[in-house]
């Protein structure tokens, strides 16, 4: 069983930053690709990034693209999300999820029914 508890999440003003991170339970994972996703009041829940395994890969949505930084430490078992440029749009809980690698699902990181383990998610407030 894998667990997954965020942190780093608060309150900050508009073009200001953030880290996120993600302590990963068990000593898999680097089995596991990982992603983050947010979720809006009212709206569904949605891809933020996404790093494979090794690190050697990432993928991002378009609205965070040059702003957000995905990052993960093998040795640490930790995720990591480096948010600057904030925006009040970005205000949301963020989730980050792992995937086991070489699953079928595995192969959908943009999509939420790609993972198969969920953190509890932290709030991330952008005031303008």
């Amino acid at each position: 069983q894998v667990q997954l508890v965020e942190s780093g999440g608060g309150t900050v003003q508009a073009g200001g930053s953030l880290r996120l991170s993600c302590a990963v339970s068990g000593r898999t994972f680097n089995r596991h690709h990982m992603g983050w996703f947010r979720q809006a009041p009212g709206k569904e829940r949605e891809f933020v990034a996404a790093i494979i395994w090794s690190g050697g890969r990432t993928l991002y949505t378009d609205s965070v693209q040059g702003r957000f930084t995905i990052s993960r430490d093998n040795t640490k078992n930790t995720l990591y999300l480096q948010m600057n440029s904030l925006k009040p749009e970005d205000t949301a809980v963020y989730y980050c999820a792992a995937t086991v690698v070489g699953t079928s699902r595995s192969y959908y990181l943009e999509r939420s029914t790609g993972y198969d383990y969920w953190g509890q998610g932290t709030q991330v407030t952008v005031s303008s």
